[in-house]
């Protein structure tokens, strides 16, 4: 098993304590599904909401972490990044001038 599928996530509703709110607005037909699914899981609408939420946003930034290649793509990725890096004259500009906070 690799490391990707043998992590826990990041969050659980089981692991944190609720204390903070989140309001969600939803059309009538849209309330009417989302309860339907939470009764046919056994849960009220927030624990759906928020189970369903908790795993969406760790797949969503998993996505942003890892990324697979095939072995022609990691070849040219490589090279990529065995190039030698080029002048960039207005980012050498941007990075000398003072930045908005200080």
């Amino acid at each position: 098993m690799d490391e990707s599928t043998s992590r826990e996530p990041a969050v659980t509703t089981a692991i944190r304590s609720k204390s903070e709110r989140i309001d969600v607005r939803a059309s009538a037909p849209v309330k009417q599904l989302l309860q339907e699914a939470a009764r046919a899981a056994h849960k009220n609408v927030s624990e759906f909401l928020l189970d369903a939420g908790i795993v969406a946003a760790n797949q969503t930034l998993a996505e942003r972490l890892r990324f697979e290649l095939s072995p022609a793509q990691w070849q040219e990725f490589q090279r990529a990044l065995d190039q030698p890096v080029g002048s960039k004259p207005k980012l050498r500009k941007l990075l000398a001038e003072p930045g908005r906070l200080g």
